[in-house]
């Protein structure tokens, strides 16, 4: 009888950590999840994953929860070696460019450090053992605002003909505007892809668009479409900084993010880079995003306007998926933008009837 396969997940209690939870129980996987609800610690009561872990801990079939800091070197040292895991999915991060300024060494030592704690530990452990890293697209820094651009009446287009699929993974990464978030993020991309090459081990960097879902604990500096959604819900004021509210992001549901992580760890490569997003298809600006969540919960967004932008933000940014796909052809996007915006009302609107 083959043994039941084991897999790892940090972040556990958020987006893409619970979806890969979710996804690798149906599997018939066992899943180890780690998570200390550092998103509590650095956006308030509104980041709390709290509920989500409960989730996890109620509706999945072998699930365990391990309540560690990454940035406790000793700590993921141990668990590696006591978990003895298949696979490694890395998703704890301090995920905002706007909050790592005021918490630089926070922010560091979480992204930079800790990822480099647990791809230390993995190596000691086995280097065959698949470790897949969310990055993010902010490792481009703002240079993809360099590219020539047009205005439309809602959003930003590129106005550039080798960017007509988007943004690829040939993209330059140094001198630009990352953000500290951006530059703590590069440089765990970074080491996970030296890991990859130096060691002969098969790690991925999955550098995210708009990465989103039911799941989504948004906030203000960070989860745009879920933030942006609950301000309609709750009739809250949604700032758009600056662009005009016309600047572009591609956006993919969780669970397609999964879905490519199974892909990979089933065939995995090493040192790889990928730029995962929704693609063209499933981009929309802030605008457009206002259009649709009113579409959908028929109440009128409120909002205002700041001119001055997010350092670092991009303008129009959304993946190219012809990498990720020409490597793992059985892969696509299965979740519409429409779908994900009705997915995500309905997860907000029922996490307001639990709580009322």
């Amino acid at each position: 009888m083959d043994k039941q396969k084991k897999i790892l997940v940090t972040g556990s209690s958020g987006l893409i950590g619970s979806e890969v939870c979710n996804h690798f129980d149906n599997l018939g996987w066992l899943v180890h999840g780690v998570d200390n609800n550092q998103r509590a610690h650095f956006f308030g009561p509104s980041g709390d994953t709290r509920w989500n872990q409960k989730r996890l801990e109620s509706t999945l079939n072998q699930f365990t929860h391990h309540e560690l800091d990454i940035r406790d070197r000793e700590a993921v040292l141990k668990l590696i070696q006591d978990v003895k895991p298949d696979a490694i999915v890395h998703a704890a991060a301090q995920p905002s460019h706007d909050k790592a300024a005021q918490i630089p060494f926070e922010d560091f030592d979480t992204n930079a450090v800790g990822t480099f704690n647990l791809l230390e530990a993995t190596k000691r452990y086995s280097t065959d053992v698949p470790f897949v890293y969310l990055s993010t697209n902010k490792v481009y820094g703002d240079a993809p605002n360099e590219i020539k651009m047009k205005e439309m009446e809602t959003r930003w287009d590129y106005d550039d003909d080798r960017y007509t699929h988007g943004i690829a993974e040939t993209f330059r990464i140094d001198q630009s505007t990352h953000s500290l978030f951006g530059a703590s993020k590069l440089s765990a991309d970074v080491s996970v892809q030296e890991y990859g090459r130096y060691f002969d081990m098969p790690t991925a960097c999955l550098r995210g668009g708009c990465l989103t879902g039911p799941s989504h604990s948004g906030v203000e500096l960070h989860g745009f479409l879920s933030y942006l959604i609950k301000c309609n819900l709750e009739q809250k004021k949604y700032t758009i900084f600056g662009y005009k509210g016309k600047q572009v992001r591609d956006n993919i549901h969780s669970y397609d993010v999964a879905r490519f992580i199974e892909e990979f760890i089933k065939s995995p490569r090493v040192g790889e880079v990928y730029n995962i997003g929704g693609g063209k298809a499933n981009t929309c600006s802030i605008l457009e995003a206002f259009k649709i969540i009113e579409g959908i919960s028929g109440i009128d967004m409120v909002y205002g306007y700041s001119e001055e932008n997010r350092v670092g933000d991009h303008i129009c940014y959304y993946s190219d998926l012809r990498k990720m796909i020409s490597h793992y052809p059985d892969w696509s996007i299965t979740k519409t933008l429409q779908v994900t915006f009705e997915e995500m009302f309905e997860s907000l609107m029922s996490r307001r009837q639990l709580n009322a």
